[in-house]
């Protein structure tokens, strides 16, 4: 049976242990490309093959699940067809993990040989459980200097009983590897130089699709895909019977709805890529052209005997923005899209492909209530809309608050931060305001200067602390942070303590006006670049906001004192990147963004119209 020489497997892990690595070196060793043709893919920079979206090389994190096939013969000559699902390792597009896991039948757990297990890998693993799949463990980055292979695989243990794992999953294989060199070993002590044992892994601990060919079609849409040629693509697996070009097919949506429709073009996967097809059998993951309506959690069944499958469970979103047109006094000179219905179109477009994202219209007609997981999951989103020619306005995030019981009921996250001993004090110091609980501290197995701390903490208690923490442990502390459930209201966090300077002109930031303002605390803004009335210019160093006017000129009267120029003080101004910025406002202020620049204003503009709106809210 075809479904027998089928193998679907995802790859989960924490953020940054080496996933997309693995992928990309799997590719490499299949023989199925010639170097040229994987770097040419990779934009001449080797393990950057499957993030082939730009912000995704640009941070060094996957965003976006993707898919690939390799070919793989057995030692005995027998040819088994890999599918591979590369999912994102940051929390906030657990989305993302949620709705591919149901492609697959087994998943590759990878795990830093130094951090061991972390947030993530709980979310991931937590996700994969309950979908009953078949672990791998692949201890990675085995090479490093610091690594503790044995105690990591002891921790990984540690955490599979932690969350209720049967037996069988008790029962993981465990390899060693380093992704970045191309080799694995299931024994440290007999070296390898190539990925074999991970492919013979796959074929012999990961079980084949069960699906039932001879039963009426049924195959789920898991993710979409857009063709300037065919259109919406819709990619899935097929769970029973067989799908062929031009077939007739009843879609079934998520309201039971059923619409009749036929196959355009059929793919399946290649390589890094799709190729048409004639006939896809039960067990393989496919993708569809030709079918709209058509949306994630569709069913694509038999016109005669239509039945559904049960729909991906996503987690819903903790955190909302208010998302409304950029109505301040530079907005229309850098961007396409400037009006309220660009921006309608734009965001209900995102969620025909982002799963776990929410948008309702908000109090006034341009404005939009988005919801998401996490900062990360949102500003991504304004990454994109900026990069696209979009202007768009964004108030504080918020944090999305349940009733349950007739209690107010918050988000929590487990907070992990790794520092060095000697800046345990200055995170205890920033942690300790923040409504936090400790659950765990230790220190890293054979690295003596380094703890491991774990708390559980209010998801608003994150807003700014990354920032903080860099500042207080001069860059050296790392932090990682997932949902973990709602608790009741733990009281008040405290806010931003600082207040900011707002300037009172529009015009060009001089080097004078900003030697005059030097003691007066830090600036955003450059010599040169342009700001206008009621735009937050920098941070102030007492708890006030003050006006300021960053634009002022030096008169100038002979040439001794315009050469007094060249002595003013400018200190380097702190530059802001989106997320930092959506994390620094508060309640009074919105984030401009534009697709080349990035400022932080006050909601209303004029000093006036600040002074009634702060009496009326008492």
């Amino acid at each position: 049976m075809y479904a027998e020489m089928v193998r679907n497997v995802a790859i989960i892990a924490h953020v940054d242990h080496g996933k997309t690595t693995l992928v990309d070196q799997l590719l490499y060793q299949s023989g199925m490309f010639r170097n040229e043709e994987l770097d040419r893919l990779a934009g001449g920079e080797h393990g950057l093959i499957m993030d082939s979206n730009p912000i995704e090389r640009e941070r060094g994190i996957t965003i976006l699940s993707k898919n690939c096939a390799i070919q793989y013969f057995d030692t005995d000559g027998t040819e088994y067809k890999i599918n591979i699902v590369d999912t994102p390792g940051h929390a906030d597009f657990g989305g993302e993990v949620e709705r591919v896991l149901k492609m697959t039948d087994g998943v590759l757990l990878i795990v830093d040989a130094f951090e061991g297990p972390m947030p993530q890998t709980r979310f991931v693993l937590t996700k994969a459980l309950q979908h009953k799949l078949k672990p791998i463990l692949v201890v990675n980055k085995a090479d490093r200097v610091d690594a503790r292979p044995d105690d990591v695989v002891n921790e990984v243990f540690d955490l599979f009983v932690d969350l209720d794992a049967d037996d069988e999953a008790l029962d993981f294989p465990v390899l060693f590897a380093s992704a970045k060199e191309g080799w694995a070993t299931t024994d440290l002590a007999k070296p390898n130089d190539n990925l074999k044992p991970v492919y013979d892994a796959i074929i012999r601990s990961v079980p084949a699709p069960k699906v039932d060919p001879d039963r009426p079609l049924q195959m789920l849409v898991t993710a979409l895909e857009y063709s300037d040629y065919v259109g919406r693509v819709a990619i899935g697996k097929v769970f029973a019977g067989r799908l062929t070009q031009a077939q007739p097919v009843t879609v079934i949506d998520k309201a039971g709805r059923h619409t009749q429709q036929k196959v355009v073009q059929l793919y399946e996967f290649e390589g890094l890529g799709k190729k048409r097809t004639l006939e896809v059998q039960a067990g393989d993951i496919c993708a569809v052209a030709g079918l709209d309506p058509v949306d994630i959690g569709d069913t694509i069944a038999c016109p005669d005997e239509p039945s559904v499958l049960p729909v991906v469970a996503i987690d819903e979103p903790t955190m909302s923005m208010t998302f409304h047109v950029n109505n301040g006094p530079f907005a229309g000179r850098e961007g396409k899209y400037i009006t309220s219905l660009h921006l309608r179109d734009r965001l209900y477009k995102e969620l025909q492909t982002n799963v776990a994202l929410r948008v309702k219209p908000g109090e006034s007609a341009d404005t939009y209530i988005v919801s998401g997981r996490g900062l990360m999951h949102l500003g991504i989103l304004l990454e994109n809309m900026r990069r696209e020619g979009y202007e768009v306005c964004v108030g504080k995030p918020e944090v999305i608050i349940k009733t349950v019981n007739g209690f107010r009921q918050e988000p929590i996250e487990r907070l992990v931060i790794e520092c060095p001993v000697e800046c345990q004090s200055a995170v205890m110091s920033l942690i300790g305001n923040r409504r936090s609980e400790m659950i765990k501290m230790d220190s890293k197995s054979g690295v003596n200067d380094y703890v491991h701390m774990e708390f559980m903490i209010p998801s608003r208690g994150l807003f700014g602390l990354n920032a903080r923490l860099l500042t207080a442990t001069q860059g050296r502390a790392v932090m990682h942070h997932t949902f973990e459930r709602y608790e009741p209201m733990r009281g008040s966090i405290p806010q931003r303590q600082a207040g900011v300077m707002i300037a009172t002109e529009t015009g060009t930031v001089t080097a004078y006006a900003l030697d005059a303002l030097y003691d007066r605390g830090v600036f955003f803004v450059r010599p040169g670049d342009e700001v206008y009335e009621g735009q937050v210019v920098g941070e102030h160093c007492k708890d006030n906001d003050i006006p300021v006017n960053p634009t002022k000129a030096k008169q100038l009267t002979n040439m001794r004192t315009s050469s007094k120029d060249d002595a003013a003080r400018v200190r380097p101004a702190r530059l802001m990147s989106l997320e930092v910025c959506l994390e620094y406002i508060q309640q009074d202020e919105l984030v401009e963004v534009c697709p080349k620049s990035i400022r932080i204003r006050k909601r209303y503009l004029k000093e006036a119209d600040r002074r009634r709106a702060a009496r009326r809210e008492g």
